[in-house]
C-alpha cells in the first residue's frame, strides 16, 4: 500500500472517529436494549396513577432490579421511623417517591448494562460519577419551584453518558482523554473534542436523541457558557445549569473527603451560587445529604465506595501529574533516569508530545513525514531509547524498510533495518499479524531470543530492551515503529504511558488513512 500521500483533513477525520464510535454503540445489541429500556422508563408519567402502576410493573418484571430497589428502601437513609421492613415495590415507591425510584431504576439500568465491561475499573469510576450526579440533581429539583423539576435528576444522570460509553466501548480513547485532561492544560470537553472529534456532551446528546429521549432532557446535556452563571430565564436553561453543576459536584465528591473546605467548592459556589440560589451553608448541606444517599445507593448494589484521592496539602494546588515537572526544571541530574535510561518523567514528556502532534494535525497543513518524525522523536526522547526508527512497506521492492531514524549510529542501523514482507513467524511478523504492541523488558530471555530473526541479531546484537509498535489498518500491514536500549527495563511501561504511546501511534495511522 503506498504511503506517500497527504494526511486527511482533520475535520473529516474527527467526524469519522465520532461516526465510528456512534456506529459501534448503535450496533451493540446490549446498548440497543439499554436505550429501549431507558426510553420506556423516562416516558413513564408521574402525574397519573397509571405512571406509578407502570413503574411498579416494570421494576417487578426484573428480579434483580426489584431486589436492589427494596434493599435501597431498607437502608438507614430511607427506613421509616417505625423500622418496618419494606417488602413491596408499591411501598418502596410510596416511601422513596416516584421520581426517586424512576431515577434509581435508570441508574441501575446503566449499572447492569455497563458494569461487566472488560474495563470495569474505568467504567466503575464513570458510573459512580453518574449515580452521584443524579442524586445532586434530585436535591436541586427538590429545592426548585419549577414544575417537572425532577427531570433535572435524569439529565444529571445522563450528563455522564459520553464518558461511560467511551470507557466501555473505546477504552484506549478514554485513557487518552483522561491523560490530556489530567495534564491540567485542557478541560474535559477540550480533551474529548481533541481525541473523539466531538465533546463528551455532544456524544451524550447524540446517543440520547437516538434513544428517543424527550428533547427537553437531551437539550439539558449541552455545555454551558464559561464563567459565572446568571439566574435561568427558563426551566430548560435551569435544567442545563443543574446538569452541569451536578456533574461537577459528583467529581468533587469523588476526590475529596471534606469537599466543603476545598478551593474547588468555592469555585463552584462562585460559578453557580447566584444562578441556583445556593450559599456556602446550603452547599455544605447538599454535600452531606448526597454523600449519605450515595452510600445507601452503593450499599443497595453491594458496592463499596471508592477511596477518596486527595491532593497533598503541600502540593501548591498542582495535580499529581504536574508535580514532577516542577522539580529541578531544566536540569539533568543523575537520578532523573532509571538504570535503563528511561526518564522518570516519561509520562509528562509523552503527554507533551501527544499535545504537540495533535495540534500539528489540527492545523491541517502537516505532511505525513512531519507527523511521523514528530511521533518518532517523541517516543525516542520521552522513553530514553538508544535507537529508534519507523519501517514502512515499500511496494516496489516487497520489503519493510526503515525510512527515518534517531539515535546512535542511526545511518548504518537505518540502512540495515530491512526485511521482506513475507517470511518466518518471527517477533516482528507476529506483532504485525496480531496488531500487538510489544514492550520487551529483557531481550536476553531465551524465549524472546528464539523469536528474533537473524538479520536483527546481526544488526542490533546488544539491544537488551525494546518496543515494537505495528502500523496496521484493517488487515493491511503498513510497517512498524521500533526503539531499543542497551539495558533491560524492568520498570516496564505502566498503563498511562502505554496509552499515550498508543495515542501517538494512532496519530500516524490517522495520517495514513486515505
Amino acid at each position: 500500500m503506498p504511503v506517500d500521500f497527504s494526511p486527511s483533513n482533520h475535520a473529516s477525520e474527527t467526524r469519522r472517529v465520532r461516526a465510528a464510535l456512534l456506529q459501534k454503540v448503535s450496533g451493540d445489541d446490549d446498548m440497543f436494549a439499554l436505550g429501549t429500556s431507558v426510553a420506556r422508563v423516562v416516558q413513564m408519567a408521574s402525574s397519573e396513577d397509571q405512571g406509578t402502576h407502570d413503574l411498579a410493573y416494570y421494576v417487578l418484571s426484573d428480579v434483580a432490579l426489584t431486589q436492589r430497589i427494596l434493599r435501597l428502601s431498607n437502608t438507614a437513609t430511607y427506613r421509616t421511623a417505625s423500622g418496618t421492613m419494606v417488602t413491596t415495590i408499591s411501598r418502596a415507591i410510596s416511601l422513596l417517591g416516584f421520581d426517586n425510584v424512576k431515577t434509581t431504576a435508570l441508574a441501575l439500568l446503566l449499572v447492569d448494562a455497563l458494569s461487566n465491561s472488560e474495563h470495569a475499573q474505568s467504567v466503575r469510576v464513570e458510573l459512580e460519577n453518574a449515580l452521584c450526579a443524579s442524586l445532586v440533581g434530585r436535591e436541586m429539583a427538590r429545592l426548585s419551584a419549577y414544575s417537572g423539576a425532577e427531570e433535572a435528576s435524569i439529565a444529571a444522570l445522563f450528563k455522564n453518558l459520553g464518558p461511560l460509553l467511551v470507557a466501555s466501548h473505546e477504552h484506549a480513547r478514554y485513557r487518552e482523554i483522561q491523560a490530556l485532561f489530567g495534564s491540567g492544560k485542557h478541560t474535559l470537553g477540550q480533551a474529548s473534542q481533541m481525541i473523539l472529534g466531538c465533546s463528551y456532551d455532544a456524544l451524550s446528546e447524540a446517543v440520547m436523541a437516538e434513544w428517543k429521549i424527550p428533547e427537553q432532557i437531551v437539550r439539558a446535556l449541552g455545555a454551558l457558557s464559561a464563567g459565572v452563571q446568571k439566574p435561568a430565564a427558563s426551566r430548560a436553561e435551569w435544567m442545563k445549569q443543574v446538569a452541569s453543576f451536578s456533574a461537577e459536584v459528583s467529581q468533587l465528591l469523588a476526590r475529596s473527603a471534606n469537599p466543603a473546605a476545598t478551593p474547588d467548592a468555592r469555585a463552584l459556589l462562585a460559578r453557580y451560587g447566584a444562578a441556583l440560589g445556593i450559599d456556602a451553608d446550603r452547599m455544605e448541606d447538599l454535600f452531606n445529604i448526597v454523600q449519605g444517599e450515595m452510600t445507601s445507593l452503593l450499599q443497595s448494589m453491594n458496592m463499596q465506595p471508592r477511596p477518596k484521592v486527595e491532593e497533598p496539602a503541600d502540593a501548591g494546588g498542582l495535580p499529581n501529574v504536574l508535580l514532577l515537572a516542577t522539580m529541578d526544571a531544566g536540569e539533568t541530574t543523575e537520578d532523573a533516569f532509571y538504570p535503563s535510561g528511561k526518564p522518570y518523567n516519561a509520562r509528562e514528556l509523552l503527554l507533551a508530545g501527544v499535545q504537540d502532534v495533535t495540534q500539528m494535525r489540527a492545523a491541517g497543513d502537516a505532511k505525513l513525514n512531519d507527523v511521523i518524525l514528530a511521533v518518532l522523536e517523541t517516543i525516542y526522547r520521552s522513553m530514553g531509547f538508544r535507537f529508534a526508527t519507523v519501517c514502512l512497506k515499500d511496494p516496489r521492492s516487497g520489503q519493510f524498510r526503515a525510512r527515518v531514524a534517531f539515535g546512535e549510529d542511526k545511518q548504518a542501523r537505518q540502512a540495515g533495518f530491512v526485511f521482506p514482507t513475507t517470511g518466518p513467524r518471527d517477533l516482528f511478523y507476529l506483532s504485525m499479524e496480531n496488531d500487538a504492541d510489544l514492550m520487551i523488558a529483557d531481550a536476553s530471555i531465551m524465549k524472546i531470543r528464539d523469536l528474533l530473526p537473524i538479520w536483527y541479531r546481526n544488526l542490533l546484537p546488544d539491544a537488551r530492551s525494546f518496543i515494537v509498535l505495528p502500523l496496521v489498518l484493517g488487515k493491511v500491514q503498513l510497517g512498524l515503529f521500533y526503539a531499543d536500549r542497551l539495558e533491560p527495563a524492568p520498570e516496564g511501561v505502566p498503563p498511562d504511558e502505554a496509552s499515550l504511546i498508543k495515542a501517538l501511534k494512532q496519530q500516524v495511522l490517522n495520517a495514513l488513512t486515505p
